[in-house]
């Protein structure tokens, strides 16, 4: 059977037709040969390609042949999104499946993935995500076999040679991040999140630098858990040293889960064949009703700015969609619904040098909210915690001006006065 779906990546595009959508996985996860190919089926029209993350350069094509529609913007896509090049797609992390099913009811899934096993299967290796609802009912799947894939378990990660349409084998090297350069600002952050964390906790750790700075300083904590979206590349370290045992984990117990990865090569071949490790469907890692069992979770992610009433955007930068919402919003959500969770939103306080501050009376023009007032718990930058649950107006102005840069306190104070965050007496309070 797997030998008779072996073809060429020209041969296997031509399986899509007109008008149907093509998906694919979150960046390791991503077909390059059946992308680079995908242009080469003439039969292309009204076509649209969903990614999320694009670790490869958009196609060259126009939308009426096929419309490029990113759910997580990267460097890829940043552009030619603001260009009007390329679209994006607002969601929610644990909303992607069915997001998809309602705009794109004949879907041809398109994915790299681990060998075949003896008993007929392929997993999805690093990118289970949003692409593990939809095997079961797609029109065609089209896979693109890698040596160098990892070979997972967990839910919803499995394709068997019988469900396939056709497949290529090319062995690349996947996608991988840089280790990430900590600055004095990311190991401050990292050191007031960690004083958060307590032994026995269960982690769900975010993208980007400042989220994981906070592993570096989790090496004497004890029996931590992991129930996460990205798998960081820091958990190996912390596996190593015995810190991660996922011993009180109502769900999934004695498992991390994750429901993509993105990192090291070291991290790759850490996840091959680990059974400690299960990658869950989005729909599953991130619904509230399965976060909201896991007590004592410390959830950590990042914004980009802060007002004075807690509300965060994470996505847009001087005006521009820079990422998307991602889980945040499900996480934040999700952790004020389990006994003894912490939510944690952490930002350098300032940009440019230190020109611009990043705590704010008002988010900026073009601003998106990515994370509501009201489901915000802590705020951290490199100054400090400010614990916003529970806290009037007047109190979240005063916390959040204490962790702003100094330079700013001032004039922050002066702008609460002046728009009514701050009552007037408290003007020589900072």
């Amino acid at each position: 059977m797997y030998q008779s779906k072996i073809c060429t990546a020209e041969e296997a595009v031509r399986f899509v037709e007109p008008g149907e959508a093509v998906i694919f996985p979150i960046n390791p996860g991503e077909p390059p040969a059946l992308l680079e190919a995908l242009p080469s089926n003439q039969k292309l029209y009204e076509n649209t390609l969903y990614r999320m993350l694009p670790g490869y350069p958009l196609l060259e094509k126009g939308p009426d042949i096929i419309k490029q529609v990113s759910i997580f913007l990267s460097g890829q896509d940043r552009k030619p999104f603001s260009e009007g090049i390329s679209d994006l797609l607002p969601n929610h992390f644990s909303d992607i499946p069915a997001l998809l099913k309602k705009a794109a009811p004949t879907q041809v899934i398109m994915a790299a993935v681990s060998p075949m096993d003896d008993e007929g299967y392929f997993s999805l290796g690093t990118s289970v995500s949003y692409v593990g609802d939809l095997i079961e009912k797609a029109k065609a799947i089209i896979l693109e076999v890698n040596q160098k894939m990892p070979r997972t378990f967990g839910e919803q990660n499995r394709i068997h040679i019988s469900q396939v349409t056709a497949l290529i084998e090319n062995d690349f090297d996947l996608p991988t991040l840089p280790e990430p350069i900590l600055n004095e600002k990311d190991t401050k952050i990292g050191q007031i999140i960690a004083d958060l964390i307590r032994n026995g906790d269960t982690l769900q750790i975010g993208f980007g630098s400042m989220p994981n700075a906070v592993m570096e300083y989790l090496k004497d904590h004890r029996d931590l858990g992991i129930y996460t979206e990205m798998l960081p590349d820091k958990v190996v370290d912390l596996y190593e040293k015995g810190v991660i045992t996922n011993a009180n984990k109502k769900l999934y117990k004695g498992k991390t889960t994750a429901t993509f990865a993105l990192g090291s090569r070291r991290l790759y071949d850490f996840m091959d064949n680990n059974e400690d490790i299960l990658m869950l469907p989005c729909q599953v890692s991130n619904d509230l009703r399965n976060i909201a069992q896991l007590d004592h979770l410390v959830s950590v992610n990042s914004t980009v700015e802060v007002d004075f009433y807690g509300q965060c955007n994470s996505e847009v930068i001087g005006g521009k969609y820079y990422s998307s919402t991602g889980g945040q919003s499900d996480f934040a959500k999700g952790v004020r619904m389990t006994e003894n969770g912490r939510g944690i939103i952490c930002l350098y306080s300032t940009a440019k040098n230190d020109t611009i501050s990043k705590v704010v009376p008002r988010l900026s023009e073009g601003a998106v909210v990515s994370t509501s007032k009201n489901d915000v718990d802590y705020i951290v930058t490199e100054f400090g915690k400010a614990e916003l649950r529970g806290k009037t107006v007047h109190e979240r102005t005063e916390a959040l001006i204490k962790i702003a840069h100094p330079k700013f306190r001032e004039q922050l104070t002066f702008e609460a006065i002046k728009k009514g965050f701050l009552p007037k007496k408290n003007f020589f309070m900072i």
